[in-house]
């Protein structure tokens, strides 16, 4: 078999076919839950934390140059090394809501897998030997 039936044969696998489906849905819903963190619920917690946006946090670990802003972009910019911990903060609650609600489909999803019993299962029948001991317990009991 030649190496481009082989590399063919992969390709086109069931498996290789979902992992790609997969990842193209999940760059479209990661740009979704970004934009919800970004426009929604970030915007939300700034209001109850007193109107603070998490993506304008940041440290100067340099000295700034004379005639630059101090401003995120500006710094940046200019090459002054800044420790923008709040995009990080920003991207971590994107990530923590991306997590929760794959968990929420994936619960979903199992629960609708499970094919509900349509009945209870019969209790398997006792061991022979456990059968004939009741036997002779009855046979016993009768006067």
């Amino acid at each position: 078999m030649g190496f481009m039936t082989e590399f063919r044969e992969f390709a086109v696998r069931g498996n290789v076919v979902d992992l790609a489906v997969g990842v193209i849905i999940g760059g479209a819903f990661g740009k979704i839950v970004d934009s919800l963190v970004k426009d929604i619920i970030m915007p939300l917690v700034g209001l109850v934390f007193g109107k603070l946006d998490f993506s304008n946090l940041y440290v100067v670990l340099g000295n700034v140059p004379a005639g630059v802003n101090n401003n995120l972009p500006e710094l940046q910019k200019a090459g002054v090394p800044v420790l923008a911990y709040g995009n990080f903060i920003t991207i971590a609650v994107n990530f923590i809501i991306l997590a929760f609600v794959i968990f929420l489909m994936i619960k979903q999803i199992n629960r609708l897998r499970a094919e509900p019993d349509p009945k209870p299962a019969e209790a398997p029948p006792p061991p022979e030997d456990i059968a004939l001991l009741r036997e002779i317990r009855d046979s016993l009991k009768r006067p």
